[in-house]
């Protein structure tokens, strides 16, 4: 259905009733929805096109986990990857870590 009119229900996620509910269009930018109403609470909010919103612990895991990946640093470009010295190095620092 590409042709959408002021009313007409679609299903979209309430942020509300944190489920996709029946929906009814309030506004329209170039022909695409962008406000609906839930049916369900009568909720307004901008057009979600069925996408739920991560929650906010998906958030911190990936603040988390992109914070410990800027902080490990690359391996020197000197030495060579299959060094032994190198090896060693990586082990007394993993262990220095853990402890």
């Amino acid at each position: 259905m590409s042709d959408f009119r002021l009313g007409d229900v679609i299903d979209d996620h309430c942020i509300k009733c944190r489920r996709i509910t029946n929906h009814a269009i309030v506004s329209l930018v170039n022909n695409a929805p962008a406000k609906v109403r839930c049916r369900t609470c009568y909720h307004d909010h901008d057009y979600r096109h069925e996408q739920a919103p991560p929650s906010k612990k998906d958030l911190k895991k990936q603040e988390l986990f992109n914070e410990v990946l800027s902080s490990v640093a690359p391996s020197g470009a000197d030495s060579a990857p299959g060094d032994p010295a190198d090896q060693s190095a990586k082990k007394a620092k993993v262990r220095g870590k853990k402890a």
